[in-house]
């Protein structure tokens, strides 16, 4: 429902990577848009002609090319020098941003922006570990503790510790007020945690950028505060050739009030009447009278404000996709996210 937050935090490690789910992401592997040079040979086939062992081509022969690659045999046949030209295997790093800040804590049940974008993330981590790729996560948005990342893991042996971070972290905020940060929730500097990001990424090599947030960053207009908070890491997919993947998740509720409104008595007697409303992440409170007309401006703002995201982002060169927080991951994965590019 709109105004639901998760009463109950998962505790146990099926909770957020559901076996079964694993099993059919067995299929599936991390794709790039771009040309990697990874910082170890790995088991992925880059766009690039390297050395490795599996013939890909051949080329005409320039003074100074390498004699052992010449093809001695199609020399004998057609007197005339050809270079053999190799897939090089690139290594691929997976990068997973999760936003954590208070406003993801919205939507009741399996509904809930954070609950669903922790499987989210561990689902991806999961892919990427499957298939060797060097993944990494990092929890961002929340104050009180601050950025929290797990180091590069790489192989299938590593999925329970990767699993076991997102559900020990991702949920830490709920319900507590971590000792020696005492005092009321304030905004989620998602800003200052895309930066050190950012920074990091420009260090360590190419590779696959996902960050799943719902972007509720002021200002909302005329341009959002998010792309402000995205644009260092998109300056980075430019220079390090990163491909960035936005996964903007958002409540049935937020994206079309008025017709979830429409859909649901339950949700309907709820947006109704006098209510007072508070901001998740400063505590801010407003009374409205919600109405009819009002659920249908809410509605217009809310499509208005996901466009402009979306325009933005294409604009820096990143990939955007809003994902309804009842999304089912394995449809997400397996069909939009591989007709996006991001999977093969």
């Amino acid at each position: 429902m709109f105004f639901g937050t998760l009463t109950q935090v998962p505790t146990d490690l099926d909770q957020v990577l559901d076996p079964a789910m694993v099993a059919r992401l067995e299929r599936l592997d991390v794709a790039s848009r771009k040309t990697f040079a990874g910082k170890l040979q790995g088991e992925r086939r880059s766009k690039r002609r390297g050395r490795s062992v599996e013939f890909d081509d051949y080329r005409a022969y320039t003074p100074g090319d390498d004699l052992r690659f010449v093809d001695w045999n199609v020399l004998a046949r057609l007197d005339r020098f050809f270079i053999k030209l190799f897939q090089d295997e690139q290594d691929l790093a997976l990068h997973v941003i999760l936003d954590v800040s208070p406003s993801m804590n919205a939507g009741a049940g399996d509904g809930n922006k954070l609950l669903f974008g922790a499987r989210l993330a561990a689902s991806l981590g999961a892919l990427g570990l499957i298939n060797n790729n060097r993944v990494m996560v990092s929890l961002v948005g929340d104050t009180r503790l601050g950025l929290r990342r797990l180091e590069p893991l790489r192989g299938r042996r590593n999925l329970p510790r990767f699993g076991r971070f997102i559900l020990d972290e991702a949920f830490a905020g709920i319900g507590s007020t971590p000792a020696g940060r005492a005092g009321p929730v304030i905004a989620g500097d998602l800003a200052a945690g895309m930066r050190l990001l950012a920074a990091d990424a420009a260090r360590s090599g190419s590779g696959v950028t996902v960050i799943i947030s719902d972007l509720l960053l002021p200002p909302m207009t005329p341009e959002p505060g998010c792309l402000a908070a995205l644009r260092p890491m998109a300056a980075t997919a430019g220079n390090a050739g990163h491909d960035v993947y936005v996964l903007q998740t958002l409540s049935p509720e937020e994206i079309d009030p008025a017709g979830e409104a429409q859909r649901d008595p339950q949700i309907r007697r709820m947006l109704s009447g006098d209510m007072r409303l508070s901001d998740s992440e400063t505590g801010r409170g407003v009374e409205v009278t919600i109405t009819p007309e009002l659920l249908r401006e809410a509605s217009g703002r809310s499509s208005r404000f996901v466009r402009s995201v979306g325009r933005g982002c294409s604009a820096m060169g990143l990939v955007h996709e809003l994902v309804p927080s009842t999304t089912d991951i394995a449809v997400l994965l397996i069909e939009t996210l591989r007709s996006r590019g991001m999977l093969r």
